[in-house]
């Protein structure tokens, strides 16, 4: 996939004093996002990924860097144009409580004078039936489905959803997919943050793994997968092993490509589950551990993270 950028950031630095600390939040970070997709940013708490955001939304005004958006620069005479172009969602966004949907959204829409009217925007995100229904009794996925609504009045080319589905049920988070999916089949382009590793996989064309302030990854969900070096991990739960067995002779079966070992519980990275299995099933009856559970599954993005990272995405401190 290539074509002309939606978004390009060159050698992008930030930092915020913190009493007499200096927080690095971006340091010199370098991104493209292409026109037509969807584009998923991750990261720990703190990596940096909602100040990018922020900077290339016009919300925040770097340091150092090149900050470049559907070709054009955050500057005065440009600015105006700009935010007509794109739309924001943020994780939480509050509306008036007695205004009705149709409302909320028919205030939006007169700031748009070509944008969509109000009965558009409520079919693009299935809300017809709730026109008339207050804020307050909207659910948490109506609400952000309206949210949604409000950042797709103004017809943008350029969306930037911020961790849209955290909350949601499993129903509420899948009708804001078809709803993003929709949009980039219309040609827009998506910027998407989130803590749900399966939204991302099912999502995004390109992902970028953001930690301290740089992109250490950047590919596929599938490109990512694969630089793991093996694609499947076995999970063992024994009795304890005392000294009988240790990692290295988990490491030592074939195809093993890394071993995180407890006296308990073995996790195995492999290249091929028939070559590793048989033969560390033959390794536990001959030192006479007794096999508790087996689990075999496919490698994820939450291994990508956590082995770029070391971390989990909702550890640490907010950024």
């Amino acid at each position: 996939m290539s074509g002309p950028l939606a978004i390009e950031l060159r050698g992008l630095r930030k930092t915020y004093t913190k009493g007499k600390q200096v927080v690095t939040a971006v340091d010199g970070l370098d991104l493209e996002v292409r026109r037509g997709e969807v584009f998923g940013l991750l990261g720990p708490n703190g990596a940096g990924k909602t100040t990018t955001v922020e900077i290339c939304e016009g919300l925040v005004v770097p340091e150092a860097g090149t900050v470049r958006i559907l070709g054009r620069e955050w500057q005065k005479g440009e600015d105006a144009a700009l935010r007509a172009c794109m739309g924001v969602c943020l994780q939480e966004t509050k509306f008036h409580e007695k205004a009705t949907v149709r409302e909320t959204l028919e205030l939006f829409a007169a700031c748009y004078p070509g944008g969509r009217s109000a009965a558009e925007a409520l079919a693009l995100v299935s809300l017809q039936e709730k026109a008339t229904a207050r804020q307050s009794g909207l659910s948490g996925g109506q609400r952000q489905r309206l949210a949604v609504a409000t950042a797709l009045v103004g017809k943008p080319e350029l969306l930037f959803l911020d961790e849209p589905t955290t909350g949601l049920d499993p129903q509420s988070r899948r009708q804001l997919w078809e709803v993003v999916r929709t949009f980039r089949a219309g040609g827009g382009t998506v910027v998407l943050t989130t803590h749900y590793m399966d939204e991302a996989h099912q999502l995004c064309d390109r992902i970028a793994v953001v930690d301290h302030g740089r992109v250490i990854a950047l590919g596929t969900p599938a490109e990512l997968i694969r630089s793991l070096g093996a694609e499947h991990f076995v999970e063992v739960d024994v009795d304890d092993m005392g000294d009988r067995l240790t990692a290295r002779d988990f490491e030592a079966l074939p195809g093993v490509q890394a071993c995180e070992f407890s006296p308990r519980r073995v996790v195995l990275t492999v290249v091929s589950v028939h070559a590793t299995v048989p033969a560390m099933l033959r390794l536990l009856d001959q030192q006479q551990v007794a096999l508790q559970g087996l689990a075999l599954r496919h490698a994820t993005l939450e291994d990508v993270f956590v082995h770029l990272t070391g971390r989990h995405l909702r550890e640490g401190e907010k950024e």
